[in-house]
């Protein structure tokens, strides 16, 4: 099932002036399959992690492993470290099944401190990515925001974006 089939408010049924894929509900990227470069399946998103005080997505939980639904590992995985692949339908992670056996991870009754910074430097270093900075950008083309809580996927957006006041027009 694609975030397409779970868009109970019709977000995405606008195909050419719609939100999506720039913009997408939570909701409906939840269950969304992750796939790796080598097209094997690496699970799916089971909640996606809002760091409230920043006001962006933190992180997406992958489960992975196990059998129907059952010794499932979780992992949580940097949200820039994901890119939507909207011609399947999925999400992309760029590691190897092996690499993801040893990524840090944890059980649905054991959820680890999200918000420390501990647990931050390690998934990030991990994963390789670096961790939220406003106007970073992620592997998918989103600019993290500074407490906006806007994400744009338009690699363009942001040039064509106008402050009040500023007269360049990037931001």
């Amino acid at each position: 099932m694609s975030y397409l089939d779970r868009d109970t408010y019709g977000i995405y049924s606008d195909t050419s002036d719609g939100p999506g894929p720039r913009l997408m509900g939570a909701d409906t990227l939840i269950g969304e399959d992750v796939y790796n470069l080598q097209d094997e399946d690496l699970g799916d998103i089971k909640e996606i992690m809002l760091d409230m005080r920043q006001g962006q997505v933190a992180y997406a939980v992958l489960s992975f492993g196990g059998w129907l639904g059952m010794g499932d590992k979780l992992f949580a995985v940097p949200w820039q470290a994901l890119q939507l692949d909207t011609a399947n339908k999925r999400f992309l992670l760029d590691v190897s099944k092996e690499h993801l056996k040893n990524a840090p991870g944890f059980n649905k009754d054991n959820w680890p401190d999200m918000a420390s910074a501990e647990f931050s430097t390690q998934i990030h270093n991990f994963y390789g990515t670096q961790q939220n900075v406003p106007g970073a950008r992620t592997a998918s083309g989103s600019v993290m925001g500074s407490g906006t809580g806007s994400l744009q996927s338009d690699p363009g957006a942001s040039a064509s974006r106008t402050t009040p006041g500023s007269s360049s027009g990037n931001m």
